[in-house]
């Protein structure tokens, strides 16, 4: 009963991903909300009124000129008993909406009456999302404080496969009760890498690796979603630009380098996700290597920058230096060697080499190790393990603040 005694305004907007919403009532139900649904007149193609009103014990509200709802509760009313707006779906024309300011029908007037916390749960077509008007009114939304559910990767109802699909109710129901939760990173300045590195060998061909980006994106939203002021450093992805944060677009681990050298002093914790190229070519081709009819072509390499290894032990070094680890065999202990060579306090290791986790996947698992410590984090969502490794890393803030003798501490 994690929600017990929270009132929760659920909006649904009319989108195909609002047939998950009868589940989502049913899940906010049972972990102890009161909950008041809302539906736009879209919305009604897609779920039914009985139904909402059946699992929330309330009938829904669809117009903000009802005689019999206003007699009773009006929406101002509404908007104060509320502790949280939902909307799931979101759609890319309600986002418009409430970036705009409109108050066109109950649903966006309330999101103005309310000083409720605004969540929204995107659901859209993957072109739709990576639009750039979307992630504007995005940006001008979480700016002014709403928090931003997914959306997850995916197969979509129109056959496209990308970002745009709403979070599961389960993920939406668990962020919602974190966000009750004190924001255990506020005031905080985060630093993360993410993605690959390109390597240029000529001005068509460049060395990388398999990185999507995807987990350091997730870890960059959970310590936005603690409150953290987020610094993004990303190798090149085809991810859309995360929201609510700072974002440095780089190519190569020397671009990355001083990306991270620039940003990490005065930082209060810097998270080295990005899969960085150990080795670049040692000589960059001004043109294109032409193909040779007989013998084979050898490139020259040179070691990188260890990006890492500079940030740990730097003058200017943050409070707080997480590294990741991506092996494929004996991982725990080349994890462990790792985070003591290069001075880290945190190294987030996963076995690449297992299916359904890793590169490219929207799951992961992994080990969290510590200097006195290892943590298993099973097979999960990225998303989910971005905010188990966020709650870790408070975790240590928190141990780092506190009195190493707790009897000797002021009364």
């Amino acid at each position: 009963m994690a929600l017990a005694g929270k009132n929760i305004l659920l909006g649904i907007s009319g989108g195909i991903a609002a047939y998950k919403t009868p589940l989502l009532v049913r899940q906010l139900v049972q972990a102890g909300a009161q909950v008041q649904t809302v539906l736009t007149r879209s919305a009604l193609e897609f779920v039914t009124p009985t139904t909402l009103a059946a699992l929330s014990g309330r009938p829904p509200r669809l117009e903000t000129f009802d005689i019999e709802a206003e007699s009773a509760m009006g929406h101002i009313e509404l908007a104060r008993w509320a502790d949280a707006l939902l909307i799931a779906p979101a759609t890319a024309h309600t986002l418009a909406r409430l970036a705009m300011g409109l108050a066109d029908d109950l649903l966006t007037t309330l999101a103005l009456a309310t000083p409720a916390s605004l969540f929204v749960a995107p659901a859209m077509n993957q072109q739709m999302w990576a639009h750039p008007s979307v992630q504007r009114n995005l940006t001008q939304l979480i700016d002014a404080g709403c928090r931003v559910i997914g959306p997850e990767s995916g197969e979509q109802a129109c056959g496209d496969v990308g970002e745009g699909r709403m979070s599961e109710p389960e993920a939406i129901v668990r962020s919602l009760i974190e966000s009750f939760a004190p924001q255990r990173l506020a005031g905080r300045r985060v630093v993360i890498t993410a993605g690959p590195t390109r390597e240029a060998i000529d001005p068509v061909r460049y060395i990388s690796n398999h990185s999507s980006g995807k987990q350091g994106y997730a870890i960059a939203a959970a310590a936005r979603d603690a409150g953290a002021e987020v610094v993004l450093i990303s190798g090149p992805t085809a991810l859309a630009k995360p929201p609510g944060m700072e974002f440095v677009a780089v190519e190569s681990a020397r671009d990355m380098l001083a990306a991270s050298q620039a940003a990490a002093p005065g930082s209060d914790v810097f998270i080295g996700v990005a899969a960085v190229a150990d080795y670049r070519p040692a000589q960059q081709h001004d043109r294109k290597i032409k193909r040779e009819k007989t013998g084979d072509m050898r490139i020259d390499m040179q070691m990188n920058p260890d990006i890492i290894h500079s940030v740990a032990r730097s003058d200017r070094r943050p409070q707080v230096v997480v590294g990741f680890a991506a092996e494929t065999n004996d991982a725990l202990q080349h994890a462990r060697d790792k985070r003591v060579r290069k001075g880290l306090d945190l190294i987030v290791v996963n076995d690449v080499s297992l299916p359904g986790i890793g590169f490219n996947s929207n799951d992961n698992a992994a080990t969290i190790i510590s200097a006195h410590e290892e943590v298993v984090l099973h097979k999960q969502s990225k998303d989910a393990l971005a905010r188990a490794l966020i709650s870790a890393i408070a975790d240590l803030l928190d141990s780092q603040l506190a009195p190493t003798n707790p009897e000797s501490a002021p009364q």
